[in-house]
């Protein structure tokens, strides 16, 4: 599963070009990069995006949940429920949605690690918040997302090796460059291609993704 607000709400502290029209192109493109990373990995079987108002562009999702409940720790938990109950046979991740640099090969092998585990989680870049939170099948979801979530989660659940790019989720334009520097999928390539800023762009990679279910213990699928 996969979090998605209204791109005109969405990374406030995210315009580094300050040109009406560039930041909600941004925020989508960000978003479309994380979901074809995700649907291209192996384990995935599929990808649940849960937005915040009906209407709201969830791109190639395959499933899109309207929050029914403020927050967004209370809107995976209402979604984690609706997936478990779906698809019982299947674990369940929520992966966030502003992963552009993201390989599959990344999301694949931490989806691999959370077969052994209850509960699963990736740190960010600066280990202080989660770009990926996991369940096995029986297991409760329990996202403690918001400042400083991964030590909240470490408590509750084990550390999953991320890739540079499945770490290095975006809300600065600090953040973007570093992405960019990484190699980011074709939307976001696109996006931060006529920014006026110092090289922006980099060589494109393989596509990106979002929220996600592991498969029964052997974790060979996973629910976006």
């Amino acid at each position: 599963m996969i979090p998605v607000k209204s791109p005109v709400r969405a990374k406030s502290r995210l315009d580094p070009a300050g040109i009406p029209g560039t930041h909600p192109r941004l925020v989508q493109a960000l978003r479309a990069d994380t979901v074809a990373a995700a649907r291209a990995a192996e384990g995935v079987a599929r990808v649940v995006a849960v937005v915040d108002e009906p209407g709201v562009d969830a791109g190639d999702a395959d499933l899109v949940l309207v929050q029914t409940t403020p927050g967004l720790n209370a809107a995976l938990r209402e979604a984690w429920r609706a997936c478990a109950l779906r698809w019982p046979e299947d674990g369940v991740a929520a992966l966030v949605a502003d992963l552009p640099a993201l390989r599959p090969l990344e999301l694949a092998l931490a989806l691999a690690q959370a077969a052994d585990t209850p509960l699963g989680y990736v740190a960010d870049s600066p280990a202080s918040g989660t770009t990926l939170l996991t369940a096995r099948p029986g297991a409760e979801l329990r996202p403690c997302f918001g400042l400083g979530s991964a030590a909240r989660h470490a408590r509750v659940a084990t550390a999953l090796t991320g890739g540079a790019g499945l770490r290095q989720d975006v809300d600065t334009e600090a953040d973007l460059r570093v992405a960019l520097a990484l190699g980011v999928g074709e939307h976001t390539l696109a996006a931060t291609a006529d920014l006026d800023a110092e090289p922006l762009a980099t060589t494109g990679c393989a596509a990106t993704g979002p929220p996600v279910t592991p498969r029964s213990p052997g974790c060979d699928r996973m629910a976006r």
